[in-house]
């Protein structure tokens, strides 16, 4: 059996990549709910919609890719943050033609486990400064 850490490092890896739910599902709860604090993922409320969310802007940002900084398991609290910054250009499609400007964003997910499954992520990222960046706001 995988451990916590194993699980949250597979999803992470997976979701990062564009992958969307079909690749995740199998590392968290089907119910896997999902929170941020950030306008731009504020009707997403599954892990589903999210997996899916990064799938899709990963068809925009098409040369998007991570800078894992940290990877830590809170084993008492059944929860595993990771800490990344996300850099993406907008290439192709998207809320307006593409820019061609490159984000390079900060963002924590941490993520609940519950019987070796990931039941809810919350996502900490300034969506703000990442659309200002790639001249979307």
């Amino acid at each position: 059996m995988a451990s916590d850490l194993d699980t949250a490092r597979a999803f992470f890896e997976a979701c990062e990549a564009g992958k969307g739910w079909e690749a995740c599902k199998a590392y968290c709860t089907p119910d896997a709910s999902f929170s941020a604090q950030a306008g731009a993922l504020a009707a997403v409320k599954t892990l589903s919609a999210y997996a899916d969310w990064m799938q899709g802007i990963l068809t925009v940002l098409t040369d998007g890719h991570y800078d894992l900084h940290c990877f830590a398991h809170d084993a008492q609290r059944g929860t595993v943050a990771a800490c990344a910054t996300f850099i993406g250009t907008h290439l192709a499609g998207g809320p307006v033609p593409p820019t061609g400007h490159t984000t390079r964003t900060d963002y924590v997910y941490v993520m609940r486990l519950s019987g070796g499954k990931i039941a809810h992520m919350t996502k900490v990222w300034n969506d703000g400064l990442a659309l200002k960046e790639l001249g979307w706001a």
